[in-house]
């Protein structure tokens, strides 16, 4: 796909998963995703700020700083910007109802396309049985999916010295291991059934860092994806109709990456 230039306007955009304050956060791609695009409705699904990993270390390089900043020129311009937390940054859930510079904090939120339809927009953690019964394994997990990102950022500093692509290992990882394959269609079927149960004809939601969108049983289940793995979006036009968009193929990566110093991509402390 050639490479987009000029800015695409949608009704509304779905991001999650975003990471910041880790080193596997693609802020750069994001950087380059949000100057290419414009919409009414802005919805971050949670997972925006890495919470987890800020406890552990600091770590916020400029792009990072620009991210936010970026979300909240667009708020300033006239975006409806609203913020749903995730577990990774379950502290703004303390801040829900509250107005920051244009952005509203909601646990979760009801959104109608142009077309009418009622979308559930939830992070999705919830309905995760690790995170909410396991904690200790949630965080050996989190440990364990940096170093993997880790591995992943050393592999692609190597594949953009070739003149290649962007190619996550976790997200091929994760589709060959067959107990991930489970717990991602158990995930998904539990947040189709809680669509179902508030009376939407679909969810859109983030979490397990896999873009997807399909029918179950009535229910249209939509994920995001992520902006450490698959740099993936959720857009809707202003006819109703969604889709996701895969920003790393979009844009050409490895085109993009050849201006980022290696200094930018510092490993996981």
């Amino acid at each position: 796909m050639s490479s987009p230039t000029a800015v695409q306007r949608y009704r509304s955009i779905f991001i999650s998963d975003i990471h910041l304050g880790t080193a596997g956060c693609q802020a750069e791609l994001l950087l380059d995703f949000i100057r290419h695009v414009e919409c009414d409705h802005l919805y971050l699904v949670g997972d925006i700020v890495d919470g987890w990993k800020l406890k552990g270390g600091w770590f916020w390089p400029q792009a990072h700083n620009d991210v936010v900043q970026k979300i909240l020129r667009m708020a300033r311009k006239g975006t409806q910007v609203t913020y749903v937390p995730g577990n990774h940054d379950e502290f703004a859930r303390d801040f829900c109802g509250v107005h920051f510079g244009g952005v509203v904090v909601a646990r979760d939120c009801l959104h109608e396309t142009a077309d009418g339809r009622r979308f559930l927009v939830t992070h999705g953690d919830e309905f995760d049985g690790v995170v909410q019964h396991a904690r200790w394994l949630a965080f050996l997990g989190d440990w364990s999916y940096r170093t993997l990102l880790m591995l992943n950022t050393l592999l692609n500093r190597a594949r953009r010295r070739m003149g290649l692509g962007y190619w996550s290992l976790s997200a091929f990882l994760k589709v060959k291991v067959k107990n991930a394959l489970q717990f991602i269609e158990k995930f998904e079927d539990a947040l189709a059934e809680e669509a179902r149960r508030r009376g939407a004809d679909g969810v859109i939601c983030g979490h397990i860092h896999k873009a997807e969108m399909r029918d179950i049983q009535g229910i249209l289940y939509i994920n995001d994806g992520d902006w450490v793995e698959s740099c993936t979006a959720v857009v809707e036009d202003f006819d109703g109709a969604l889709k996701i968009i895969d920003w790393a193929k979009a844009r050409s990566w490895s085109m993009i990456a050849r201006s980022i110093p290696d200094s930018a991509e510092p490993a996981v402390a």
